[in-house]
């Protein structure tokens, strides 16, 4: 399943997340890529996918459900595009060298670490989620493009915040971001 999250959506290193714009935000680790060439077609591959990319970077989600307590049937959370809301890219790092199922990932609220994870919690590897993005926007005569900000999927359970709460990822050689609530 997948989202949308526009450029609109993203907001800057130090920008905080706004709480009270939002329902019942919540905050998940992600591997993000940076697109730096087109990439479409049916048959596209994870090797495609690293082919096509120009930097990786760390990011955190900011999910938003419009159901109560997230509960909600498939059905629901496709018309809820994937509680997709907003999103946050740290520093941009070459990606010739990574082996991204490798990388060890911290997510912390207010200090405590609430989960750990590596990039193989994204289907294996973060690069075989964006290649089943490729081959499922494929099917409708999509693709992505240079300079497309992809998130390949979370990769530990979100928490919920709230005003004054501070969620910071740590990816192994990616290097940190922090999300500042207000």
């Amino acid at each position: 399943m997948r989202g949308h999250l526009a450029a609109a959506d993203a907001l800057d290193l130090g920008e905080p997340l706004v709480v009270a714009e939002r329902i019942q935000p919540r905050c998940e680790p992600e591997i993000v890529f940076i697109m730096g060439s087109d990439l479409s077609g049916p048959s596209v591959t994870s090797s495609a996918v690293l082919a096509a990319t120009a930097a990786v970077a760390v990011g955190i989600e900011v999910l938003d459900s419009r159901y109560t307590d997230y509960t909600f049937t498939m059905p629901d959370v496709v018309a809820d595009n994937t509680s997709a809301g907003r999103y946050v890219v740290g520093s941009a790092v070459p990606v010739a060298g990574l082996d991204l199922r490798l990388v060890g990932v911290v997510l912390e609220h207010n200090g405590e670490v609430m989960a750990t994870a590596s990039g193989a919690a994204a289907l294996g590897h973060p690069a075989s989620a964006v290649a089943w993005l490729v081959r499922s926007l494929a099917a409708e005569n999509e693709g992505l493009r240079a300079g497309d900000i992809v998130l390949s999927g979370g990769l530990t359970a979100a928490v919920p915040v709230t005003a004054g709460d501070v969620v910071t990822v740590t990816a192994d050689r990616l290097g940190s971001v922090e999300l500042g609530c207000v």
